[in-house]
C-alpha cells in the first residue's frame, strides 16, 4: 500500500471518529434549536460550569467517578433551568403556519433571547474560572494506553467507541421525537404551535422539558470527550458551542438526523485538512465554516423577522 493511501486511509478513519463525536456534541444544540427555535449561545458554557462546579466538589471530597458524572450532570441541568429561566421563559412562538419554518428563520423575540444567552455564556464562565483559577484542570481519565493496528493503520478504539454511541445516541434521540407521545408534543410544540395550544397541549411546559434535555445531553456528551482527554480549560465551552454549531448547521439543520451527517462530514473536513495542511489549517477549516454558515443562514434569518 502507497504512503498516499495509507495516510489517506488514515485520515478518513480519524476524521469519521471525530464527526461521531461532533455529532453528540452538537445534538443537544440541534434539539433546542431546529425543534425548539432557540439557539442558546450558553450551550457550552452550562456543560463548562457543571464541570468545573462538578471537579471543584471532586478536589474537595475525591468524588467516585460515577457519582462525579452524576454531579456534573445535575449542575449542569441547574445551570441551564438559570439559562432558560432568564432568556427563554415567556418567549414562546406561536404560529399559526402549517409546518416548520426554514432552519434559519428567526423572530424579534427570539434575537433579544440569544443575545441574553450570550450575556450569560460570559457570567457562568466567569464563574467557573472563579472556581477553579488555574488554566488547565486534570479530568479523571479512562482513555486507552494502546491502540489497533492494521497493518500501518492506526485506531483508538476508545474514541471510535465514544463516537458509535454518539451517532447511536442521535439515532435513537431522531427516532424517539418521531415515534413517542412526548417526541408528537415536542415536535407539535414547534411546527403547530398555535394549534397545539387550542389542542390543551401547554406549549411552554414542553419546550421547557426540550430546552432541559438537550443541557442534559451536553454534559454528557461532554463527560464522554473529557474522559479520554483527561484535561479541561476554560476555552472548552466555546469549542462545544462551534463544533456543535457547524454540526447542526453544515447539511442544513432541518432536522436531528442532518446532525449526524453534518457531524461526520465536519470531522472529515478536519482530518483532510490537517493531513494536506498542517495542525493550523484544522482549526481555520473550523470558523471559516461557521463564517460561512452564518453568512448563508443571516438572509434567511432576516427575511423571517417579525414584530
Amino acid at each position: 500500500m502507497s504512503t498516499w493511501l495509507i495516510n489517506a486511509t488514515q485520515a478518513t478513519i480519524d476524521g469519521l471518529i471525530d464527526g461521531g463525536i461532533y455529532a453528540w456534541i452538537g445534538l443537544g444544540l440541534s434539539l433546542s434549536f431546529v425543534t425548539l427555535r432557540r439557539l442558546n449561545l450558553a450551550y457550552g458554557a452550562t456543560a463548562l460550569f457543571g464541570i468545573y462546579g462538578g471537579l471543584w466538589l471532586h478536589q474537595k471530597w475525591d468524588l467516585p467517578l460515577p457519582v462525579l458524572v452524576v454531579v456534573i450532570v445535575v449542575i449542569t441541568l441547574v445551570a441551564t433551568a438559570y439559562v432558560e429561566l432568564l432568556c427563554f421563559r415567556g418567549r414562546t412562538t406561536v404560529s399559526a403556519q402549517s409546518g416548520p419554518r426554514p432552519a434559519g428563520e428567526i423572530q424579534n423575540a427570539e434575537i433579544v433571547a440569544m443575545a441574553a444567552s450570550f450575556a450569560i455564556w460570559m457570567q457562568l464562565e466567569q464563574v467557573a474560572v472563579n472556581l477553579l483559577p488555574r488554566h488547565l484542570q486534570a479530568f479523571p481519565s479512562i482513555a486507552a494506553t494502546s491502540e489497533w493496528a492494521i497493518g500501518e493503520i492506526y485506531i483508538r478504539y476508545d474514541r471510535g467507541l465514544l463516537a458509535v454511541m454518539g451517532l447511536l445516541c442521535c439515532w435513537l434521540t431522531a427516532k424517539w421525537l418521531t415515534h413517542s407521545r412526548t417526541g408528537l408534543r415536542f415536535r407539535a410544540a414547534t411546527d403547530h404551535s398555535l394549534a397545539a395550544r387550542l389542542s390543551g397541549l401547554r406549549v411552554d411546559r414542553v419546550q421547557r422539558h426540550a430546552f432541559y434535555l438537550a443541557g442534559g445531553l451536553s454534559a454528557v456528551a461532554a463527560c464522554s470527550v473529557l474522559l479520554l482527554d483527561g484535561q479541561v480549560t476554560p476555552m472548552f465551552g466555546m469549542w462545544m458551542l462551534f463544533k456543535g454549531l457547524v454540526a447542526a448547521w453544515l447539511l442544513g439543520g432541518h432536522s436531528l438526523g442532518s446532525v449526524m451527517g453534518g457531524g461526520l462530514l465536519l470531522g472529515l473536513i478536519e482530518s483532510y485538512a490537517q493531513w494536506l495542511l498542517g495542525a493550523q489549517a484544522r482549526e481555520f477549516v473550523l470558523y471559516a465554516l461557521l463564517f460561512v454558515l452564518l453568512v448563508r443562514q443571516a438572509p434567511v434569518g432576516w427575511k423571517g423577522l417579525t414584530a
